[in-house]
């Protein structure tokens, strides 16, 4: 065989097949936006500050698709910027989940989270739901497959990808996949609230206005999505912005601020802490982000043992709640059954 043959063959990978098929790039994120609320001067301009996130996410998911040993993906996670590590982890479970799916005797996917990934190990179920949509499987077949807690953030991902992908649907009709249900359709709506403070451009008013036209019993879910995003992803927002996005969240405040502590919990057992993860800490719960992570520690050590329960979970997320209830004594929360 000619050298150049040769050359050429090994320049065809799978993602030279799959990019025309999954058409996911970066730089059509910010037009995704503007679909859902049209032509605005501050999506583009916000939509910069974004690109890190997007580029990161892109960039190691197509990587992961190509080659996804961890000695080929080990110096690229490390090499990450401390504030999009976590992403790159995200991207990084998007491609492994996709290539699990394909080809499932692999078990990539579980091949990280038991090993070198683990630390990261949220991130990586995120990603791993943000792929699913794209295949013919049931996520709640495919969360059935691991066994911690964690693993209820495949929904989290997989609502983030119908929030984002298909807002028409899942915003404006605020219609669910048919078949997720029960704990998991509240894990759905917490990636619906995420994927909204990208698709917003982080435009309180924007949040505000969309989340408010869903019942109220989904409204808390959507709002610690909110808390989540605006605390791990993105330094778009200031004290003054993320001041009015607490107020915003009225009555779900505490879901709010739920978000916020998760995001601290994931950047702490990450190690790649962050200065607007700080500052939203500091806005919610009147404390920096590493005394808010503690908390989170703390009360997930406090939990029962019901294993990989949607119980044991949501155990977690309410006593986060009951937490900064009990240093914001004062602040009227509307409902207490959410």
């Amino acid at each position: 065989m000619r050298p150049d043959t040769v050359r050429n063959a090994q320049l065809i990978t799978l993602s030279t097949f799959l990019k025309p098929v999954l058409r996911l790039s970066a730089d059509e994120f910010p037009k995704i936006a503007a679909q859902q609320f049209g032509v605005q001067d501050d999506i583009d301009r916000v939509w910069q500050d974004f690109a890190p996130v997007a580029n990161t996410l892109v960039d190691s998911f197509w990587t992961t698709v190509d080659h996804p040993d961890f000695d080929t993906l080990g110096p690229m996670l490390n090499g990450a910027d401390n504030d999009v590590r976590g992403v790159a982890y995200e991207g990084v479970g998007m491609g492994l989940s996709l290539l699990d799916c394909m080809l499932p005797h692999k078990k990539r996917l579980a091949g990280l989270l038991n090993g070198p990934g683990g630390a990261h190990k949220p991130l990586l179920y995120i990603g791993a739901g943000l792929a699913l949509p794209r295949m013919p499987v049931n996520p709640l077949r495919v969360m059935s497959r691991y066994e911690d807690n964690e693993r209820w953030l495949i929904l989290d991902g997989y609502g983030f990808y119908h929030g984002f992908f298909t807002p028409e649907r899942s915003l404006q009709r605020q219609v669910r996949p048919r078949r997720i249900t029960g704990y998991a359709a509240r894990m759905f709506d917490c990636g619906l609230g995420r994927s909204l403070w990208f698709t917003s451009a982080a435009n309180t008013q924007r949040v505000a206005d969309i989340v408010g036209r869903f019942p109220v019993h989904r409204r808390g879910d959507l709002w610690s999505g909110v808390g989540l995003a605006c605390a791990y992803a993105a330094a778009v927002a200031d004290e003054a912005a993320l001041t009015r996005l607490v107020i915003a969240a009225g009555p779900d405040a505490d879901q709010f601020a739920v978000g916020v502590a998760v995001a601290a919990d994931f950047r702490q057992i990450g190690g790649n802490p962050s200065d607007h993860t700080d500052l939203a800490c500091t806005i919610s719960w009147g404390e920096d982000s590493a005394t808010v992570a503690e908390i989170a520690a703390t009360e997930r050590a406090a939990g029962s043992s019901q294993g990989a329960s949607a119980a044991s979970y949501e155990e977690w997320r309410q006593s986060l709640r009951a937490a900064w209830t009990a240093r914001h004594p004062h602040t009227i929360t509307a409902r207490a059954d959410r």
